[in-house]
């Protein structure tokens, strides 16, 4: 009954939002992601001497590109100095968002059916970085009383939540990778139970700092074997693939019911029809060899979204390129649409993007809302030597492909053995 509900009254987004390495704003996003472009380059943000991986996935300032990011287009010198760098992020993506979307409610009421749903992976760890060193170096008084408030996780979403004046319920998803699929995931429970009439969600990430290049490098997540070319290091699905490259962003999405949207002539821009999520219970930073904690969210997000594994036009994979990873990932998309072959396109946009943590799962999701409205499928960059696992779907190597497409499946998958999914359609 309930999906027969959602049906007539389906969940819409009306809003996209999104600073990656890739740059400031949907457009120049989609833009540089369809031309097959990577936003990989040099980390330029300490010293790497010392390190393994001497790459990463930077969000370019505005000196360094007319696309690029500054903080003052969105924040006062006092609010930037007092916030951690996720923080900063994640107000501009959602700016952006709530700008498209022309939501700004200004009733109480309004205001009150309004949720903030912001995931992140770690929260603010340059500050944390910064805090201990001050704390070793200086001692405990010299230390700032706005610290914790610039790394606690929830407070994109509470700075979010406070410029806005939006009353409703609020929350923060710190699940690894699948941190901002889980944050739409809730929005959209949120929604269906009739708690708000809009939710803005997403996520943000900003951990290229020492300790998040040191500790995932001691981890050997990372990739070692490309810092010459950083552009090539990123490449699920290929025989190459040896880590993935941490990077930095922030996405929101604004969704709302259609019957919502129309009273107050917002356009649509896609709908987001299923979202599945469930647990490996099995290891803290790899996933069931077999992919079926992944295959079951899959499943769980077609039933939602009502569709069969036939109906899926694209796949944008959560795969990090690494090799444990993509190949369990790519076990469960074998599992799910054990029928289809080259006739289903998979990519994963990390390969342009690198790895952006808690925010990989929102940026992904406007990927693939861009996908549904231009009909176009970004490359997997990077594929020259294919996994033979995975090259029995069509991964798209190295040039976009045209398709008309009317649904796709966009993956999460988390450390902790965290899966999250979703199934966004055409909004005819």
């Amino acid at each position: 009954m309930q999906f027969e509900f959602r049906t007539t009254d389906p969940i819409v987004v009306t809003g996209l939002g999104t600073v990656s390495p890739l740059g400031v704003g949907v457009k120049n996003n989609w833009r540089r992601l369809i031309a097959g472009q990577s936003g990989i380059g040099a980390n330029t943000r300490f010293d790497v001497t010392e390190f393994g991986s001497k790459i990463a996935g930077l969000v370019p300032s505005k000196a360094e590109s007319p696309d690029g990011f500054d903080p003052l287009d969105f924040m006062d010198r006092k609010d930037i100095r007092k916030t951690d760098l996720f923080i900063h992020y994640a107000i501009a993506a959602t700016e952006e968002a709530l700008q498209q979307a022309g939501w700004k409610p200004d009733s109480d009421d309004q205001k009150a059916r309004t949720a903030t749903i912001i995931g992140t992976g770690i929260g603010g760890l340059p500050v944390i970085t910064n805090a201990v060193e001050t704390l070793a170096e200086k001692g405990p008084r010299r230390l700032s009383p706005f610290v914790v408030p610039a790394f606690l996780p929830n407070l994109a979403a509470g700075h979010i939540s406070i410029r806005h004046g939006f009353a409703g319920p609020i929350g923060t998803p710190v699940t690894a990778c699948a941190a901002s699929t889980q944050a739409i995931g809730d929005g959209m429970r949120l929604i269906l139970s009739g708690e708000t009439d809009v939710a803005v969600c997403g996520g943000s990430d900003a951990c290229v700092d020492p300790v998040g290049i040191g500790g995932f490098g001691a981890a050997r997540a990372l990739s070692t074997n490309f810092n010459e070319t950083p552009e090539t290091a990123s490449r699920p699905f290929d025989k190459q693939h040896d880590g993935f490259v941490l990077s930095e962003g922030a996405a929101t999405i604004i969704i709302e019911r259609l019957s919502h949207a129309r009273k107050r002539g917002a356009q649509p821009l896609a709908i987001l029809a299923g979202y599945g999520t469930s647990a490996d219970a099995y290891h803290i930073t790899a996933g069931r060899p077999d992919g079926s904690g992944g295959a079951f969210a899959m499943n769980l997000a077609l039933e939602m979204a009502g569709v069969k594994p036939q109906d899926i036009d694209y796949v944008n994979a959560h795969s990090t390129s690494t090799p444990v990873g993509d190949a369990a990932e790519i076990t469960a998309l074998r599992s799910v649409f054990q029928d289809r072959g080259k006739d289903l396109p998979v990519t994963s946009t990390k390969s342009a993007t690198g790895h952006l943590l808690g925010a990989a799962g929102a940026i992904e999701a406007v990927y693939s809302i861009m996908a549904l409205q231009n009909n176009i499928i970004p490359c997997g960059l990077n594929i020259d030597d294919p996994e033979p696992n995975a090259d029995i779907f069509d991964l798209v190597a190295n040039t976009p492909m045209e398709k008309q497409l009317n649904t796709v499946l966009s993956n999460s998958l988390g450390f902790g053995g965290v899966n999250a999914c979703l199934v966004l359609k055409r909004f005819v």
